[in-house]
């Protein structure tokens, strides 16, 4: 089977395509376009949405499956974001099963439940780090100096492999959430593990240059507030540096962990974010940084072409903020003064 891939910016919005399925990106669920960051998805990520609704692939695609039978297969086009995460890889890999065997089978679910933990930042704190498959996928991902291009083709060759295996680990029985003897003996994976261990200690040199902080958020299912931990990381060198953080019993004030994130990279991005078992949400923020966004842009000739995005879709239900593709107008003092105008506003 020939296939193309596409790289896309994301938030990009797509209409169901011949012969081209979309995934985790184009802003609607639809047999062709399978995407969870938009107000009427389903609270599902992308592979669990393919998991539930395996006919949106299958339906879209079931002419290309007539003409694969007849032996005159076009080129499947394959539409993701850029730089891949674990759901898009997972979601490429169940739509070429499904196009196998034109069914979910235990493992495809397995997969997709643990895709689903992994994109809605669930996993459970117990987890050693070390030895579950999303941390070694990033792992494997983490400090490639190259072109986006070719670290995007690299993401989704890894990826694949990464999943054939987890697919093939499943078949023959084995645990796939949590499990040290699902890797060793693989050196590439062992490598991975090591570098998960030490990414801990570069967490440790982030929060010794991190601004902690103390923060009142709205309950997510009723009116209130809940005080909870923040930590505040400008350039951060920890590539777990949610799941270390959230973890923090000892540094944290509430010995509860940092269940808000603060990242900046390189001034222009910002993301937020906060711990789902907090029961908390950042809903309403991202309209204050997006009022001082188009107030900053103005100022400056400027145009606003994109948003901050807020996290408004069932699944994430205002848990992260990220800023504006083409990197943020406001100063790190303006993103933190919207934080605590948004936190002293709560009613």
């Amino acid at each position: 089977m020939d296939i193309i891939y596409e790289f896309v910016p994301y938030g990009e919005r797509f209409e169901p395509q011949p012969a081209t399925i979309v995934l985790d990106v184009g802003m609607k669920t639809v047999p062709g376009v399978i995407d969870h960051h938009h107000p009427e998805a389903e609270p599902e990520c992308t592979a669990s949405l393919i998991l539930k609704h395996p006919e949106l692939v299958l339906d879209h695609l079931r002419l290309f499956r007539a003409s694969a039978q007849e032996g005159s297969l076009p080129p499947l086009r394959v539409i993701t974001h850029r730089l891949p995460d674990f759901d898009s890889l997972a979601s490429i890999f169940m739509t070429l099963k499904l196009l196998e065997t034109r069914r979910i089978d235990p493992s495809l679910e397995r997969i997709a439940r643990y895709t689903r933990m992994v994109d809605s930042a669930s996993l459970p704190k117990e987890i050693e780090l070390s030895s579950t498959p999303y941390s070694i996928l990033r792992a494997l991902f983490s400090g490639v100096r190259k072109e986006e291009a070719e670290i995007n083709r690299e993401r989704l060759a890894e990826g694949l492999r990464f999943m054939r295996f987890l697919y093939a680990k499943s078949e023959e029985g084995y645990e796939i959430e949590e499990n040290r003897r699902l890797f060793s003996g693989i050196d590439r994976y062992e490598r991975a593990m090591r570098k998960v261990e030490n990414d801990y200690f570069q967490y440790l040199d982030d929060l010794g240059r991190a601004e902690k902080i103390v923060v009142d958020l709205p309950l997510s299912d009723q009116t209130g507030r809940r005080r909870v931990d923040g930590l505040i990381v400008r350039n951060p060198t920890s590539f777990l540096l949610k799941e270390w953080s959230r973890r923090d019993l000892n540094q944290s004030a509430q010995r509860k962990g940092f269940s808000l994130l603060v990242t900046s990279f390189g001034g222009p991005r910002y993301i937020l974010g906060v711990d789902p078992e907090m029961g908390v949400n950042l809903r309403g923020l991202g309209g204050l940084l997006n009022q001082k966004e188009a107030q900053e842009r103005e100022a400056e000739g400027k145009p606003l072409v994109h948003r901050w995005y807020e996290g408004n879709c069932p699944f994430f239900n205002y848990r992260i903020i990220d800023s504006p593709q083409d990197g943020t107008a406001l100063s790190h003092r303006d993103v933190i003064d919207c934080l605590w105008a948004f936190s002293r506003g709560l009613s």
